[in-house]
């Protein structure tokens, strides 16, 4: 287990890394990928920049301007506030928790800080796939956010596994 202190430093760390790069890359993407989208690796990893005002895959984009303000900025906030609280208050966290958990928060503050200066869209900017088998476009922060969650996905399988010699 983590001191206090420890979990603090680790999730500051992770937050200003996670948060940080995720920010530069999206000024990058910005600057450089409005006018000419780039293709590496025979076209299977592509820059390309866009604005998406929905969520995952531009899921609730054609919600109201109204809706998509109430679910993806005010209950987001409410949900990183709430993550944040646990994180930094939870008495006894292993490790890998911390990191997943700040992943899926510096994801989402990343996401949101989008969110809140620039009316509501995220700015989304590579893709990869084979000819038409693609996924959509995304950010440095998506990425964040499924790395926590498959964190906290990895850990909740190993935690489940049996003990040895259990009866079962």
């Amino acid at each position: 287990m983590l001191t206090r202190f420890q979990r603090l430093l680790l999730v500051f760390v992770l937050f200003s890394f996670s948060v940080g790069c995720d920010q530069v890359t999206k000024v990058f993407a910005k600057d450089h990928l409005s006018a000419s989208p780039a293709q590496y690796f025979g076209g299977f990893f592509r820059l390309q920049y866009t604005e998406n005002s929905g969520g995952f895959l531009s899921f609730g984009s054609t919600f109201s301007t109204g809706f998509r303000f109430w679910a993806f900025i005010i209950f987001t906030s409410i949900a990183l506030a709430a993550m944040s609280l646990f994180l930094a208050s939870a008495r006894k966290l292993h490790w890998v928790y911390v990191v997943a958990l700040s992943f899926v928060i510096a994801g989402g503050i990343g996401n949101l800080m989008d969110r809140i200066c620039n009316h509501g869209a995220v700015v989304d900017f590579m893709n990869v796939g084979v000819g038409s088998l693609r996924t959509g476009i995304f950010n440095v922060a998506d990425v964040t956010i499924l790395a926590g969650a498959g964190l906290l996905l990895l850990r909740a399988f190993q935690s489940q596994k049996p003990q040895s010699g259990s009866t079962g």
